[in-house]
């Protein structure tokens, strides 16, 4: 939250008491499952994880990829039941704390319930641009997006990444997040680099070209753009 508003020493305090606990969690282990029963929700501490839903016919759909700082299970803090699985991709730490403990800093921060508020909306935001990709734009533009997004989205924490970052995704993973299967991924993958729009090498990928990259993806960052005069005014 720093990075879109000055936080103040009340609210780091209380962002501070959700991080008290820590829960280590081995790459591919699952954190949450869908429609089970569940109070806690997460900050991501270290690692990648993602968020997904398993359709009738057996395949997954990868709704969301998680990265440190992201708050994990906001949606299921609604319902007796989680709406979707939390796995981890990395080995990753995971701080756990009731739900409970999200009502009272809304009573007493309400900055930062309004942050959440934000945050919220942006995931939605860009979980509808992908929505639309499935069903309007081509295949190449869909991983070229993701591409872009997994970048932005590393960029968030780790200010040292520019153009270059760790992929960290199967192509497997890459296709149940873009509707794609792993060999058409692939052959994705490798007409980008023909395009001469991005490179890979070790399992780094190098944005060469990133406008036009971002031009055949119609990529928009929704964590630029922001409006947030309208926030509550700092208190404690």
């Amino acid at each position: 939250m720093s990075e879109l508003i000055e936080l103040t020493s009340g609210e780091r305090s209380a962002l501070d008491q959700l991080e008290e606990r820590q829960r280590h969690v081995r790459r591919g282990a699952v954190l949450q499952r869908e429609n089970e029963a569940g109070g806690e929700l997460f900050i991501l501490r270290k690692g990648v994880m993602m968020s997904y839903v398993l359709l009738d016919d057996g395949s997954r759909q990868i709704l969301r990829f998680h990265f440190p700082g992201d708050m994990l299970g906001v949606s299921s803090a609604i319902y007796r039941e989680a709406t979707e699985t939390l796995a981890a991709l990395s080995d990753c730490v995971v701080c756990p704390f009731d739900r409970a403990v999200l009502s009272r800093i809304m009573v007493e921060h309400p900055r930062l319930a309004a942050m959440i508020l934000v945050y919220s909306q942006i995931e939605r935001v860009a979980l509808t641009d992908r929505l639309a990709a499935l069903g309007r734009t081509s295949a190449k533009a869909r991983v070229a997006a993701l591409l872009l997004e997994l970048r932005n989205r590393l960029r968030a924490t780790d200010k040292c990444i520019a153009n270059v970052f760790p992929l960290g995704l199967t192509q497997e993973e890459i296709g149940d997040a873009t509707g794609l299967t792993a060999v058409h991924v692939n052959r994705m993958l490798r007409q980008l680099e023909e395009d001469g729009l991005i490179a890979r090498e070790a399992g780094k990928v190098s944005l060469l070209d990133e406008r036009a990259l971002a031009r055949a993806a119609n990529y928009v960052n929704r964590y630029e753009g922001l409006d947030l005069d309208w926030l509550p005014r700092a208190t404690g």
